[in-house]
């Protein structure tokens, strides 16, 4: 058996080439703003990683904190917590911390550049706010007598908190208590 002939034709023209040629250009239009859009959304959740491992690891260990005693022998004048990086954490930049103060009557935000906080670099050839290495220590000096924080002496037996974040959001929490009796010591750990 032989196939009849159909009589039908291809449309074939120059408004036909026109748009087709359209077309090929809107899906390459279309295609250019997917790839465009994937490559931002992608270095966009590249930031937010970064940003939240730094939030996780970038947090400090405070090694030893002792607090100076006033000239009554009743209460703590100074804080001084010595600090490091923890494991893990990269380079973090203590003058660029803030540090929450709170206790039953006080609570403050400071900062490095506020009278009542002094850090200091424990290597003493070095005068750099900055935690580069494990080996680092720095000592975070803060005045509670200041009247930008207590205004007044710690006395025995209180409790305070402090929190230092660090710039990339890292929280470390520090509770300080002063011993119920102090007696003739200059310094009492807290």
């Amino acid at each position: 058996m032989i196939p009849e002939a159909h009589d039908e034709r291809g449309q074939v023209g120059i408004g036909t080439l026109i748009i087709f040629i359209a077309m090929v250009l809107v899906a390459a239009v279309a295609a250019g703003v997917l790839i465009n859009t994937a490559g931002m959304l992608e270095a966009k959740a590249s930031d937010t990683s970064q940003d939240s491992q730094a939030q996780v690891s970038n947090h400090i260990v405070v090694v030893s904190a002792v607090g100076t005693v006033n000239s009554g022998g009743n209460g703590v004048d100074t804080l001084n917590l010595t600090v490091m990086k923890a494991a893990g954490a990269g380079d973090i930049d203590l003058s660029k911390a803030s540090f929450e103060y709170i206790s039953d009557s006080a609570a403050v935000t400071l900062t490095s550049n506020d009278s009542a906080v002094n850090l200091t670099n424990t290597d003493e050839s070095s005068t750099s706010d900055v935690l580069n290495s494990r080996d680092d220590r720095i000592v975070l000096t803060i005045d509670v007598t200041d009247s930008q924080v207590e205004g007044q002496s710690l006395p025995e037996g209180e409790k305070a908190m402090l929190k230092v974040v660090t710039a990339s959001g890292a929280k470390t929490l520090y509770g300080i208590n002063v011993p119920q009796t102090i007696s003739d010591e200059d310094y009492v750990t807290v």
